[in-house]
């Protein structure tokens, strides 16, 4: 077993001793009793990547990153093939050099065909500049696609591309909330902190259906339930055409929980930044057109 890279998993998630299987391309761990298997790969300088099926969830995570500190959300600029480098955002786990994706299962497609993978970690060297990791992934006929299958996840998405083509914020420009999304937090209570990521689709009512989520940590939290319920009493509006129906579209949303007195920064920040949207689209619809 490569302890390193399952020592740092085990930061970001509970592992149990697990059965290791080295007969498949990538590297298989296997618990049945917690319902939970593990395809990965590890290199020579210390990055490791994992994508797993946890108990009907699935995550896809990278390891051996050099420490985020106190951030509990870090940018990380991605490429597959000859690509140009992507920026996207990653979730930090409780050890803070293993960052776990928001959308683990079209990571998880791309990873599959094996060939090459950038992974540039802005400010991520000793001396503040950018750190660049140039990996050759292994091909993966069946490892991959066994830990996508277990959890009820295609082997092909026609959403990876509708998802791609989002901004950060998860909205389409010409949508905008009208009745926030706001969740309660799971009880009972088993974490301080917790994040769920969905994704939806819109009805002409502004309402939501066919929700997914598409990831949450912790898995055993409840964070993706209670968003869930709070999709049913949120609302979006179409603020390119005020007064016509939402068209249908796919939205992704993630919503991060803290208890009083776990929130950091960062959380204080993004609930400033919302209030001010929120004002903003209020503002913008108390303005006559003109």
């Amino acid at each position: 077993m490569k302890r390193p890279l399952i020592i740092a998993l085990a930061g970001a998630v509970a592992i149990p001793a697990l059965a290791q299987d080295t007969s498949q391309d990538w590297d298989m761990l296997r618990d049945p009793r917690n319902r939970l298997l593990m395809a990965y790969t590890e290199f020579d300088n210390g990055i490791g990547i994992a994508t797993r099926c946890a108990d009907g969830g699935f995550e896809a995570i990278l390891t051996g990153l050099p420490p985020a500190g106190e951030a509990t959300r870090r940018p990380l600029r991605i490429a597959f093939g000859d690509e140009a480098l992507s920026e996207s955002l990653w979730n930090v786990a409780v050890n803070d050099t293993v960052a776990v994706s928001d959308l683990p299962a079209p990571f998880a497609r791309n990873l599959r065909e094996g060939g090459r993978l950038r992974v540039m970690v802005p400010g991520g060297a000793a001396d503040g500049r950018n750190l660049l990791y140039d990996l050759q992934l292994p091909a993966s006929s069946t490892s991959i696609d066994e830990t996508l299958a277990t959890c009820g996840r295609p082997l092909t998405d026609p959403r990876d591309a509708e998802l791609e083509a989002l901004p950060e914020g998860g909205l389409p420009a010409s949508l905008a909330w009208s009745r926030q999304l706001r969740p309660n937090f799971p009880s009972p209570i088993r974490y301080g902190r917790g994040f769920a990521v969905a994704t939806c689709v819109t009805n002409g009512d502004g309402s939501l259906r066919d929700c997914t989520i598409e990831t949450e940590h912790p898995r055993d939290g409840g964070f993706g339930q209670a968003v869930l319920n709070a999709a049913r009493r949120a609302r979006l509006s179409n603020i390119a055409d005020p007064g016509l129906p939402v068209p249908t579209l796919r939205v992704l949303f993630r919503t991060t929980f803290g208890l009083d007195g776990d929130q950091t920064r960062e959380d204080e920040a993004a609930r400033r930044d919302q209030r001010e949207r929120e004002r903003e689209r209020r503002a913008a619809e108390r303005t006559p057109a003109g």
